[in-house]
């Protein structure tokens, strides 16, 4: 578990004053929180097209630990900064964390129809300050900064400020447009910014008298935990508007600094690795072998289920596409994380209740689709017909459409580059690999990847990787409730889809190791921003309908050839295998696939019984080979798996917990490849190893849930009667 000391990287000064220099240190006085001379506003220039940049591809330092990306997006001549009424302010005069945009660095073609810019855009190439050449003469590096990992905790400043008695610059456009429009949205965000005091206090009023009623009303018959979590969520949002944020992050940094990271840089950094995965393991064997026994779930079982989870990362770090450049930092606490969240979700109900709320949610916004379906079907097909033409296409439409609202208002760029700047603190990983892999159990692997449109084109090929992984490792809650329906146990699928989480990120990060800088690894340059060509929010809307459409017509015709193709298989399979006798069961790559599995499954402690053993390593054969769903059916209601025991039952249900199959390779090639045609080449070349990763991570997680029910009957009883 690398991390970089701040007095061993810090870039000596550069000997003159060069523009790329002098860019340089403006940034790192900002950075560390030198006053700066304040700039006078500048006066609202009236908005100019677009002009092409001149991709500049000069071969500059890169960022320390990557391989030079030649991305014209990461460099600074492409970049710019531009001020709208939908974004969120500024949250430093200096700029620093604002987010940085581009334009005509996308190979691809725009997706949604051109139309002339609804918002003003002001180039601001200072703020995105070029690096230092390792050489003398100008040589700027890509205007990234990039957070030292697990040095410090980020630092936030989330409130809006005025500066010297102006508005920040950013935020100055936007200001005067509004002053100088006289429609009624302007004079309704005049109104609104002359007493916001006021506004605030009307919010923090309404959402605390709705938390003390939910609590005085429905004490007894209703959870309180997500109500008051819903109420500091929105007091917290009111405060940081008037107390800077970064108060509290200072005060972080300051004790992290003086604690674990003054005990870590103690330790030799030859040791620091292998003593983190000590420690991470060290957690794990306590948690589990200090419970007590039951019938069927022994220590020893236990300890299969630990040996089949090291045994896993051991093959994949063997089969690593860069053994030699694997971030151990991701996969250990990625795997610890995994298990912390097993344990949170597992043995405690807050754990349980707080993620089925989020699932639950989630499920019911897709849902909203099927009044849709109604409108233009009949008001039975929703509830009567379980199509994938008529259930789950809609659904990509609908949240495609809202995904391309929240892109135009500015809240996915806020999201993505404060979320960005956390999780390449803590795991090292890049911005939009982690927003898809926490968004994916919720919304599914098809509008996960909706979330960080722009950046599709722009990734790197382990960036890829990692979203077509997390996208199979899950399952969404838009059929969390069809599966409960079935029997399944709702606990169990909820904390495998949490837990596949950070195994996503881990297993994918051992099988294709980062080589190179990203656009979202720390600050995040977001490209070609198609969101600004509608002229408001409703024809963002629109444009996200018509893009979902293309979408889905691209989902559709590539899961009918490669299921076509599946079953054209399985046809010859079987047919050669009548003539040697092969008929109970027939031939088939389901067939092959269940014998081929059965160390898997031994693997992940199922039992010591052989037959069981067998039965489970057919479920998952099942699962990669069709589709979850259809195992789920077997597991239930096939006599076979009648007497299942309780142990094998519940890592069944968690192996099976996750989209990775064959025929969410066309889900995931069809969306990527629409939204990156240029990449499809890359998409196709990875689906199959991203399959068995996701595939992997699951199964991960099943070996987790091994470690940490110690007795299914009695914990799951518990939480029905409760």
């Amino acid at each position: 578990m690398a991390m970089a000391d701040p007095a061993a990287t810090a870039p000596a000064p550069a000997p003159a004053p060069a523009p790329a220099a002098a860019a340089a240190a403006t940034a790192t006085a900002t950075d560390t929180g030198t006053e700066q001379p304040h700039q006078p506003h500048q006066p609202h220039q009236p908005h100019q097209p677009h002009q092409p940049h001149q991709l500049h591809h000069q071969h500059h330092a890169p960022v320390a630990g990557f391989d030079y990306n030649p991305d014209p997006a990461l460099d600074p001549a492409n970049q710019h900064t531009h001020a709208h009424t939908h974004h969120s302010p500024r949250v430093d005069a200096a700029g620093h964390d604002d987010a940085v945009y581009t334009v005509n660095t996308t190979a691809d073609p725009s997706l949604i129809p051109h139309q002339d810019h609804a918002h003003s855009h002001s180039h601001s190439p200072s703020h995105c300050p070029a690096r230092p050449g390792p050489g003398p003469g100008p040589g700027p590096g890509h205007g990234v900064e990039k957070h030292h990992p697990l040095h410090s905790p980020p630092e936030y400043s989330g409130h809006e400020k005025v500066e010297h008695g102006h508005v920040s610059a950013t935020r100055g456009s936007s200001s005067t447009d509004d002053d100088n429009d006289n429609s009624f949205w302007s004079r309704i965000k005049r109104l609104y910014r002359r007493y916001r005091p006021f506004s605030h206090l009307v919010y923090f009023l309404f959402f605390t008298g709705w938390w003390i009623a939910s609590l005085v009303l429905h004490r007894n018959d209703m959870n309180w935990v997500v109500p008051f979590l819903v109420w500091l969520c929105v007091s917290l949002r009111l405060m940081f508007y008037y107390v800077p944020a970064r108060h509290l992050s200072s005060a972080i940094r300051w004790l992290w600094d003086r604690s674990a990271l003054f005990v870590y840089r103690k330790i030799p950094g030859a040791w620091r690795t292998p003593l983190g995965a000590a420690a991470a393991l060290a957690v794990i064997l306590v948690g589990t072998f200090a419970s007590s026994e039951a019938a069927d779930n022994t220590r020893a079982n236990r300890a299969v289920s630990l040996f089949g989870m090291l045994v896993m990362i051991f093959a994949f770090w063997a089969t690593s596409a860069h053994r030699s450049r694997v971030n151990w930092r991701t996969v250990i606490v990625g795997m610890l994380a995994q298990y912390i969240i097993g344990l949170f979700v597992l043995r405690t109900g807050t754990g349980y209740d707080i993620f089925r709320f989020i699932a639950d949610r989630a499920g019911d916004l897709l849902g909203f689709a099927g009044q849709g379906v109604a409108f233009l079907t009949s008001d039975d097909i929703p509830d009567k017909v379980h199509w994938f033409l008529t259930g789950v296409i809609p659904a990509i439409i609908f949240f495609i459409s809202l995904v391309q609202v929240l892109y135009y208002v500015g809240f996915l760029q806020w999201f993505i580059k404060k979320f960005a700047t956390f999780v390449f603190w803590a795991l090292g990983v890049s911005g939009a690999e982690a927003v898809v892999a926490a968004a994916t159990p919720f919304i599914g692997q098809g509008e996960s990847a909706m979330l960080v449109r722009p950046f599709v084109p722009h990734m790197t090929k382990a960036e890829i990787h990692q979203i077509m992984t997390c996208g199979f490792a899950t399952i969404s809650g838009s059929v969390l409730v069809g599966y409960i329906t079935l029997g399944l146990n709702a606990e169990a699928l909820v904390s495998s889809c949490i837990m596949s989480i950070p195994a996503s990120l881990a297993i994918s990060k051992l099988r294709y190791p980062e080589t190179q800088e990203t656009l979202t690894a720390g600050r995040v340059v977001i490209p070609d921003d198609d969101e600004h060509k509608a002229e408001n929010a409703l024809h963002a809307f629109a444009n996200g309908a018509w893009l979902g459409i293309k979408i889905g017509a691209t989902i559709i015709a590539s899961l009918l050839c490669i299921i076509a193709f599946v079953g054209l298989i399985n046809a010859l399979l079987t047919w050669w295998g009548h003539y040697l006798n092969i008929n109970q069961p027939t031939l088939t790559l389901q067939t092959i696939l269940g014998y081929l599995l059965f160390p898997v499954a031994w693997l992940l402690g199922v039992s010591e019984d052989k037959h069981e053993i067998l039965l489970v390593s057919r479920l998952i054969a099942q699962k990669v080979i069709t589709n979850e769903y259809k195992a789920f059916v077997q597991l239930t209601k096939d006599s076979d798996y009648a007497n299942l025991s309780p142990r094998a039952r519940l890592i069944a249900t968690y192996a099976l917990c996750g989209f990775g199959n064959i025929g969410s390779l066309g889900i995931q090639i069809g969306i990527l490849g629409q939204l990156a045609p240029s990449r499809g080449g890359d998409v196709s070349r990875l689906a199959l190893s991203a399959l068995v990763s996701g595939v992997t991570a699951t199964l991960t997680s099943a070996a987790v849930a091994g470690l940490v029910v110690t007795d299914q009957i009695a914990l799951f009883t518990a939480k029905a009667s409760s």
